[in-house]
């Protein structure tokens, strides 16, 4: 059974940084594009930033480029997200996603569960 699952997240104070991991398993996700997505309370979900399957290609959300910096290991069939310069505004849920498709499209075959951000002011 596939399986996606983030780590990483915690509270940390605006200006600090956060480094998030995502661990795939169940299939062969070195072949899949990876994404990480946010959702903050109220809010719908977003996208943040994606990777293609060797790592070579990424793209990101206005909001964070420059700021955040996507990568995988495909030896550990883990993704992972960056995050520099936080600010209260990046506070949320942070889901990773997988799909055979690049750019990501809107419906994802894989997604995980979700960790947690705070950024404290």
């Amino acid at each position: 059974q596939a399986q996606l699952v983030e780590s990483g997240g915690g509270l940390v104070q605006a200006g600090g940084s956060l480094r998030l991991s995502c661990a795939a398993s169940g299939r062969t996700f070195s072949v899949y594009a990876m994404g990480w997505f946010r959702q903050a309370p109220g809010k719908e979900r977003e996208f943040v930033a994606a990777i293609n399957w060797s790592g070579r290609s990424t793209y990101y959300a206005d909001s964070v480029k420059g700021r955040f910096t996507i990568s995988r290991d495909n030896a550990k069939n883990t993704v992972y997200l960056q995050m520099n310069s936080l600010s209260p505004e990046d506070t949320a849920l942070y889901y990773c996603a997988a799909d055979l498709s690049y750019p990501l499209k809107t419906e994802l075959a894989y997604w995980g569960r979700g960790t947690q951000v705070t950024v404290s002011s």
